[in-house]
């Protein structure tokens, strides 16, 4: 219960601070990443959580799958057919990119052995939009940046997972052998692709069935229980609840729009308060132990992870993109580690394969560092593209010759006037 009453608590907090934090660097996250800290028994002793308690991989799963959900319906089928190449150019290139560089920073800055270096790599590799809010959800920011950054955090989750569960059965023993875990795991994958476009298209036909159909005030909990029965049915069949909560929002907006207008609030304030939980809980772990426990190699790999290691890989994949300059800085930049990095280090800490408390701390400090870091960058960043806006300089567009003379007019007729 005391974990409720600080829940509460730091809720309340981060809701009458929630205005300033939209105008400036400050985070609603980053107060619940902190307050997580201070409660624990690092600090104030209040709440006692540890890695394995279950909350926390518990909070974790559902604030992915909640987060994955709601972003699924942001995707519109129509604009992914017509701009697919950049999400592809990140996922195909800029994901792999990362996945080896930072395996390669782990393996000479921190000494694991290879196998381990990958496994680091393949769990800080999927991006998380959620801590980089003000990018993907304001207006002013260019549309095909915003969906380049939504789609390729939505999907990588999903194709990290058989990557790093691989690994972990490759890093120590397991129940089975190798190509057993493989055609588990692409079996796992199948099936939350498949109960994830079935479902809201069984649903949906249920709607228009002749005797059914739902009232005004109660249209938005329709695609609640969607997501209910499917987070349920996944964890029963081992299906892959990620990809399944993804696709199944991109079905759900594609068949029944409607609905998604209906359940677009609830559904945004139902992820945030999953997400505030899952930080609190995250936070708790941070204790001094954790951080004094990471070597210095191991800090210097948390710093290139963040500045240059994604950085680099989504530069080399937007290459001969028309994204312009502040677009793709921009794009390198918001790659944030998140609740999918989270799962997957609890996985890798619970598998029982050597290195895996090193490898957990440098995962844990890496996704702190990253939360604090791109969640109180976002909004001075999304302003910038504001204010471009305003002084009439169309972010949309790339840098040409005949784009930089429609600018440089503008600004003469300014400074005549």
């Amino acid at each position: 219960m005391v974990l409720v009453a600080v829940f509460g608590v730091a809720l309340l907090v981060a809701v009458l601070l929630s205005g300033l934090a939209a105008r400036t660097v400050l985070s609603t996250s980053f107060l619940f990443l902190v307050g997580g800290a201070l409660v624990s028994d690092g600090f104030l002793g209040l709440i006692h959580i540890t890695p394995d308690s279950e909350i926390v991989a518990t909070t974790a799963d559902l604030a992915l799958f909640a987060v994955l959900f709601t972003d699924g319906q942001h995707v519109s089928f129509s604009k992914l057919r017509a701009n697919w190449r950049n999400p592809a150019r990140a996922l195909g290139l800029g994901m792999p990119l990362a996945f080896v560089f930072m395996a390669l920073v782990t393996h000479f800055l921190v000494g694991l052995d290879w196998t381990t270096s990958f496994l680091v790599g393949a769990v800080l590799a999927p991006t998380d939009p959620v801590f980089a809010s003000a990018i993907v959800g304001r207006k002013e920011v260019p549309v095909k940046l915003r969906e380049l950054l939504n789609v390729e955090s939505g999907i990588n989750d999903g194709l990290a997972l058989p990557i790093v569960l691989i690994l972990i059965a490759a890093a120590g023993p397991t129940a089975g052998t190798a190509e057993a875990s493989l055609g588990k795991i692409a079996l796992e994958l199948l099936l939350g692709l498949l109960f994830g476009v079935l479902l809201p298209l069984l649903v949906n036909g249920l709607v228009h069935f002749r005797l059914l159909g739902a009232e005004p005030k109660l249209q938005p909990l329709l695609p609640l229980a969607t997501g209910i029965i499917l987070y349920a049915t996944c964890h029963l069949t081992h299906a892959n609840p990620y990809l399944a909560a993804f696709s199944a929002g991109a079905v759900l907006v594609a068949v029944s729009p409607e609905a998604k207008e209906a359940f677009e609030r609830l559904g945004e304030a139902l992820a945030e308060l999953a997400k505030f939980a899952a930080l609190l809980v995250f936070g708790a772990l941070l204790t001094p132990q954790l951080f004094g426990d990471l070597s210095l190699g191991g800090y210097a790999a948390v710093v290139l992870a963040i500045v240059l290691i994604r950085p680099s890989s989504m530069l080399i994949s937007l290459i001969g993109t028309h994204f312009n300059r502040r677009e793709k800085l921009t794009a390198a930049w918001f790659g944030p580690k998140g609740f999918a990095s989270v799962v997957y280090g609890l996985l890798v800490l619970q598998s029982g394969i050597p290195h895996a408390g090193e490898a957990y701390t440098l995962i844990a400090v890496c996704i702190a560092f990253s939360i604090i870091a791109h969640s109180s960058t976002d909004v001075p960043i999304a302003r910038m593209f504001d204010v471009e806006d305003l002084v009439g300089i169309p972010s949309d567009e790339e840098d040409s010759p005949t784009a930089d003379a429609a600018a440089a007019g503008r600004r003469d007729m300014a400074d005549n006037a």
